[in-house]
């Protein structure tokens, strides 16, 4: 059975300090979660609800667990990536009354899911995934639980892509709310967040400049509309891949040069993939690819970059600076890449994951999303879910309101004209 984080360090309780520094700085930071945190710990909605999680356990997402538990919940917690765990923020979680944290950083496959399995050991009544790992093993392996689940939430566009596959052939037995895919998500974390945290931390990692470089995006979604645009804004120049027609003409009318992944192979300096697939960089891409090109994964399970058929390429593998895997082909050329093929902006040594404001947004709507379960879960079929958008506005607005942003409304008349379909020319 997996024990909690703080029985598995030498010294939990250096690690608690240190991982209570953190929080508390991005605590400091976060408005929309102070005021929730002011309602819920008044209220205590969550009283005698389970909340399992799987999440990058990192300082942002520890506020948002703390604030759960603050709200009278039981919240068990898990990491959703191998190298995305700060232990000592998971240490200080763990220290919580009214939380267990089992996230380690670098663990192998099998403690992975181990972990993943003692958070369902706790009987979770709610969900909180990332990647939706954490809700594919309760319908595979626990489906026993399945009944007394009021329902769950999803952070982010690969665990939403794979619900929806899940739902599609009515295999999801329980509500989800595609987090993801709210506009206080969707336009901000995705599109500023990964855009911003990506590029810093391949910046942190290799010390390089993106000036006078040429960046290859592969995706255009929301996520890589974020790393085109920040990679642009640092001077460098930016093609862009895509498999999505109306995707490739965007990225051509946003003034990005558009081509395959084969002729971008030739020219790129870095690549970063943000597709949420498989396959986007593969072995016909490594053969033409030029010496000391930068290979990262902004999206999120490592199969984007296909790691198996470079080892096999490859005559030795080197690591040059940490956080970095340097492939020598048998020509000589070296081809890095950054933190193991996984999430470049949480999984590399210097990595701190998406700016705190930006999570702020992100982490409110799921917080506002379990409250959503718990008062009105009984209203919602097994199935994904949208965020019901009036959630959606209460976080942009408390956001509005701690920043001093004043904004207006409809007056009675806009109202009825935009709710009319009799007015005509």
């Amino acid at each position: 059975m997996t024990a909690p984080i703080s029985e598995r360090l030498d010294d939990p309780e250096t690690a608690r300090e240190e991982g209570r520094r953190k929080m508390d700085w991005a605590r400091e930071h976060m408005p929309i979660l102070a005021s929730l945190r002011e309602e819920f710990t008044e209220s205590q909605p969550f009283a005698g609800e389970v909340i399992g999680m799987a999440m990058h356990v990192e300082a942002k997402t520890a506020v948002l667990a703390e604030l759960l538990a603050e709200g009278g919940a039981e919240v068990a917690i898990t990491g959703c990536n191998p190298l995305s765990t700060h232990d000592d923020v998971s240490a200080a979680l763990d220290s919580h009354e009214n939380v267990t944290s089992y996230a380690e950083r670098g663990v192998d496959d099998d403690a992975y899911y181990a972990a993943m399995e003692a958070v369902i050991e706790h009987d979770p009544t709610i969900t909180v995934d990332d990647g939706m790992d954490l809700i594919a093993a309760i319908h595979e392996d626990y489906p026993e639980l399945i009944d007394t689940i009021v329902g769950g939430c999803e952070e982010t566009t690969t665990g939403v892509h794979r619900l929806r596959a899940m739902d599609d052939d009515g295999a999801l037995e329980y509500p989800v709310f595609a987090v993801n895919d709210t506009p206080m998500k969707r336009l901000f974390d995705n599109v500023h967040g990964t855009g911003e945290s990506a590029l810093a931390s391949i910046a942190m990692t290799t010390n390089l400049s993106y000036a006078g470089k040429t960046v290859v995006v592969g995706g255009y979604g929301d996520c890589g509309r974020g790393v085109a645009k920040k990679a642009a804004g640092q001077n460098a120049r930016v093609i862009v891949t895509e498999v999505d027609a109306r995707r490739a003409l965007e990225a051509h009318m946003e003034g990005y040069e558009v081509m395959p992944m084969q002729e971008a192979a030739t020219e790129g300096d870095v690549f970063i993939t943000t597709t949420g697939n498989r396959d986007v960089i593969t072995a016909e891409d490594f053969e033409v690819m030029q010496d000391g090109v930068l290979l990262a994964n902004a999206g999120h399970f490592d199969v984007e970059i296909d790691l198996v058929a470079l080892e096999e390429m490859a005559a030795e593998v080197t690591e040059p600076r940490d956080g970095i895997e340097a492939y020598v082909m048998p020509d000589g050329r070296e081809l890095n890449v950054l933190a193991e093929g996984r999430l470049v902006n949480l999984a590399t040594p210097v990595a701190l994951g998406h700016p705190v404001e930006v999570m702020d947004q992100s982490f409110g709507v799921q917080a506002v999303c379990v409250r959503e379960l718990v008062e009105s879960g009984e209203a919602y079929d097994a199935g994904v879910h949208d965020v019901p958008d009036d959630l959606d506005r209460e976080v942009a607005e408390i956001k509005l309101d701690a920043e001093g942003v004043a904004f207006d409304d409809l007056s009675e008349a806009q109202a009825e004209y935009m709710g009319s379909w009799q007015h005509g020319t």
